[in-house]
């Protein structure tokens, strides 16, 4: 008796080993919030309509098959990541099953009717995600917020700057979006980073099936800085190359230069709008190094969220004490023993300010600011511009404002940096 049950028990132990098997090696080539909606979620959903084991294994994979195309679909339409996208149709069905199970037949009839309307408002929403904006000369793609803004002061409007990361969005773990994928595909041009921070780039790239001109603007700036030999970002260069004002000249250059060679037509507006715009950065430059020189040398401590300011830190001479996340990726993790070993550091030298960065959560400063007896109310653009209406929605604006808030944290507010716009 008990070797046929073994035996009629061995097929379904045998199926769950390798689901289990599947879980576990997803999770790297995936990710645990797509893992989860692709075993877990569609399993649990099936298992409130049925009792019966070949039901639920066949069911739940038909299940898999429905959210991976809708979601695959939506993604498309709606231009959102893949993976995000399958994820909240797997909750919402699940969701709406508990709800179903849990309610009389009034309420099921709401909740049916209320998946229909979500479900239709999602695809309105798609229909109307297009962009009737026309072509002015080359389509130009740039990867970061910086470069995009660069791309846009320099090119005007003779041509169409599509941008990729958005404000306050972090680059090191962006999942692109069709849309970057189709406007690659009709790109003339395409400006990255380099140094790993965008390397999600060339997986888009390389499914756009266009043939833009690829150009790696950190492999074109004069001054650099040594990168991290170790993780997932690992990189011969820190990729935050920008902070210095004289990478931002040089970048510059060479998207003016790229963008005259790719349209002839707009040489003359390409090259006036540089000109402008380079004048900017070294007024720029001077006014930093101004009100930074205002502040002692021995008070310029500086511990930020994560490693994201070397370039600034050495142009303007401040001490790079730490970082509340040890690495130059905000991929990393900080550990109980470094975040101990940090706030004994920042009692040790006496660091007046932690400063946050506004695309991380400001928690784990704030508590480290309350055990050392910092302030944490000065908030920095470390890897991305600010939204429109912000102090640091462009690059110029977004270095003045990272220059104000460092020089009054490192004085206890005693002294501000008040630039002004370039003219």
């Amino acid at each position: 008796m008990c070797a046929v049950q073994f035996a009629e028990g061995l097929p379904d132990a045998v199926l769950l080993v390798l689901v289990a098997f599947a879980v576990v090696a997803s999770l790297t080539a995936i990710g645990a919030l797509l893992a989860t909606a692709l075993f877990v979620v569609p399993a649990a959903t099936v298992r409130l309509w049925t009792q019966r084991l070949v039901v639920w294994h066949l069911a739940s994979v038909a299940l898999v098959a429905i959210l991976g195309i809708a979601g695959l679909w939506l993604s498309v339409e709606l231009n959102t990541p893949p993976g995000p996208t399958v994820a909240v149709l797997g909750g919402a069905s699940f969701a709406l099953s508990v709800l179903w199970h849990a309610s009389g037949d009034v309420l099921r009839r709401r909740v049916a009717l209320a998946g229909m309307a979500a479900l239709l408002a999602l695809v309105l929403a798609a229909c109307g995600s297009g962009s009737s904006q026309g072509d002015t000369g080359p389509r130009v793609v740039a990867t970061t917020t910086q470069i995009g803004d660069w791309a846009r002061a320099v090119a005007g409007d003779a041509a169409r700057v599509h941008q990729i990361l958005q404000p306050n969005s972090d680059p090191h773990d962006y999942e692109p979006r069709p849309g970057d994928v189709e406007a690659v595909a009709g790109a003339k041009l395409v400006f990255l980073n380099g140094d790993h921070l965008d390397a999600w780039m060339g997986t888009v790239i390389s499914n756009a099936g266009g043939s833009p001109d690829v150009v790696d603007l950190g492999s074109k700036v004069p001054v650099r800085m040594a990168g991290e030999s170790e993780g997932g970002e690992a990189s011969r260069y820190d990729p935050h190359w920008w902070h210095d004002p004289r990478n931002a000249e040089a970048a510059v250059k060479v998207i003016r230069d790229a963008l005259v060679e790719a349209n002839p037509a707009g040489a003359a507006t390409y090259r006036a709008n540089a000109a402008a715009y380079l004048q900017r950065l070294r007024a720029l430059d001077a006014g930093i190094r101004r009100c930074l020189a205002r502040v002692p040398e021995s008070e310029r401590k500086l511990v930020s969220d994560h490693d994201a300011f070397g370039y600034f830190a050495r142009r303007y001479g401040i001490q790079v004490v730490g970082a509340v996340i040890p690495s130059q990726t905000t991929q990393a993790q900080a550990s109980a023993g470094d975040i101990a070993a940090l706030v004994r550091l920042i009692r040790r030298v006496r660091v007046r300010a932690v400063f946050p960065e506004t695309s991380l959560s400001p928690k784990l400063a704030q508590q480290i600011a309350r055990e050392t007896g910092a302030r944490a109310d000065y908030t920095l653009y470390g890897d991305t511009l600010g939204p429109s209406d912000s102090a640091g929605a462009t690059y110029l604006s977004m270095e003045r404002a990272n220059a104000d808030e460092m020089t009054r944290g490192f004085t206890g507010g005693a002294l501000g940096c008040r630039i002004g716009a370039p003219a």
